[in-house]
Order: C-alpha cells, then structure tokens, then sequence
C-alpha cells in the first residue's frame, strides 16, 4: 500500500514532533488493545486524568482516535484513519525506540 505522505508527516509530528507525543503513542498502545475512557486511561498509564483529557482531545482533533457513548461513558477507539497508518505508527515506535 502506498502511504500518503501528509498522514506520514502528520503522524510524525503527532507523535515524534511534539511535547507529550511518548504518552500519546502510550496511549494508543493501550487503545489498540482494548477501548478505555479517560479515567481508566490515567489509572492504566499511572497519569493525571487533565494530562490524559489533553491527549486524548489532541488524538480526536488529528483523527487518531473514535469515541462511543456520552460524557462519562464514553470510550475510546483507534481510528479507522489510524488503522490504515499502523506501518507508519510502527515505524515511529521502532524508530523512538532506537533513539532511547
């Protein structure tokens, strides 16, 4: 599959280019492994639930991640836009585990 190269830069940044991106990845680690909301979130990663709700808004506005249900019940998905990019996310994972 050939990858776009705007998501490839967007991905990028998301995760690799910005402050917070680690906790991020951390966070879409956990998501792709069961859907959360935002107070298990912050239990599982050890955060503050603010920090988590930053994150978590951050993903949703770049399309990293879905949400079902309304206020407190609401979980978190991986995005269908996220799933199509996994070997680029992959990629940013090896290569941040490289620089470590």
């Amino acid at each position: 599959m050939t990858i776009d190269p705007d998501s490839k830069r967007l991905l990028w940044f998301i995760f690799a280019g910005s402050r917070g991106g680690l906790n991020r990845l951390r966070i879409i680690s956990i998501l792709k492994k069961t859907p959360l909301n935002i107070n298990q979130l912050a239990k599982e990663m050890g955060l503050d639930y603010k920090a988590i709700q930053h994150h978590i808004k951050v993903l949703e506005k770049n399309n990293m991640i879905t949400k079902i249900g309304e206020k407190y019940s609401i979980m978190y998905f991986i995005s269908t836009f996220l799933e199509l990019n996994m070997e680029t996310l992959e990629e940013i994972e090896r290569k941040l585990d490289k620089s470590k």
